[in-house]
């Protein structure tokens, strides 16, 4: 095999990822025990190679180009990858570490990861988590995470998707709502109570309401004076204040059923459920600290009484 890379443009890799990771040429230098010069004719040399320009540069500042974005994220994988393979020979593979960065959303992240992340960090003692909640989609070429988890994840060939578990869904109200205005034995008498809405941060639409009769399922669009977006715990903060009925989560509204400020309606008709998964990007050889991360989720949230689901070879 042919070489493809000296050994002066492996290191102009290394610095071109130590500045964007520290958003300077000068930070890198201090980092890498050179001269900020030595740092810009580096990535100049970088620049020169792939004809194109990775940095914007100002008097003030350096901002990646869009294709610097790109081409730092693959980057830092292979270099990512380097290392692992000399751990591995050198004997230190069997304690993961280093960063990982995952983007979760907001309720299912507090209620049922965040939870399980400090005993995965014991385990692991030279792994550090940087946590990112948010109900907006990443973008694994624009963004620099590792690994999301989300809800109905969306088929996409360059991503591998682990689904973690279906989550149930109830429609719960707090029992001074019930006492003032009846409880519905039926879906269809959803019209005449407060049904707190939940809307679509993209398009605005209420997430209609999903019920289960005679083994089909069916959706409802119920209405009601309170519309929220964004966060699905607010609708829940509502309801316990005697809001109206909401439809969620199980696991959002534990803490609230076992003390009795929500009760949950309906139970004949439900049984619905959606998926969350985890996705990442295709590798050709995940790193450790992901393989243990993922092993890790998949087994601590896989339901009681089924079998486990395969681990990450």
């Amino acid at each position: 095999m042919a070489r493809q890379f000296s050994d002066l443009q492996l290191g102009s890799l290394e610095l071109f990822c130590l500045a964007v990771e520290h958003n300077s040429f000068t930070a890198a230098a201090q980092v890498a025990g050179l001269t900020p010069a030595a740092v810009s004719r580096g990535i100049a040399r970088l620049e020169q190679r792939l004809g194109n320009r990775l940095f914007i540069r100002t008097t003030r500042q350096i901002r990646l180009s869009e294709a610097g974005r790109s081409y730092y994220r693959e980057c830092r994988a292979a270099l990512q990858q380097l290392g692992e393979a000399e751990r591995q020979l050198a004997g230190q593979q069997l304690q993961p570490s280093g960063l990982l960065r995952l983007s979760l959303p907001t309720s299912y992240g507090e209620r049922r990861i965040l939870p399980l992340l400090p005993r995965l960090q014991q385990r692991y003692p030279q792994l550090q988590l940087e946590l990112q909640l948010s109900n907006h989609n990443i973008d694994f070429t624009r963004d620099d995470f590792d690994l999301a988890i989300r809800a109905r994840a969306q088929p996409d060939s360059s991503l591998i998707a682990r689904k973690l578990e279906d989550a149930e869904l109830v429609v719960v109200a707090a029992p001074d709502y019930l006492a003032r205005h009846g409880t519905p034995q039926t879906p269809e008498e959803l019209v005449a109570h407060q049904c707190i809405r939940f809307l679509l941060p993209r398009t605005g639409r209420s997430v209609p309401w999903s019920f289960r009769r005679d083994g089909q399922e069916f959706e409802l669009q119920p209405d009601g004076h309170f519309a929220c977006s964004d966060d699905l715990q607010a609708g829940v903060s509502l309801a316990r204040h005697a809001g109206g009925l909401y439809q969620c989560y199980r696991f959002m509204v534990e803490d609230e059923l076992r003390s009795g400020q929500l009760r949950t309606l309906l139970d004949d008709f439900g049984g619905c459920s959606r998926p969350f998964s985890l996705i990442y990007p295709q590798q050709r050889q995940p790193s450790l600290r992901l393989r243990v991360l993922v092993d890790f989720l998949l087994t601590e949230l896989t339901p009681i009484g089924k079998a486990p689901l395969p681990r990450l070879d």
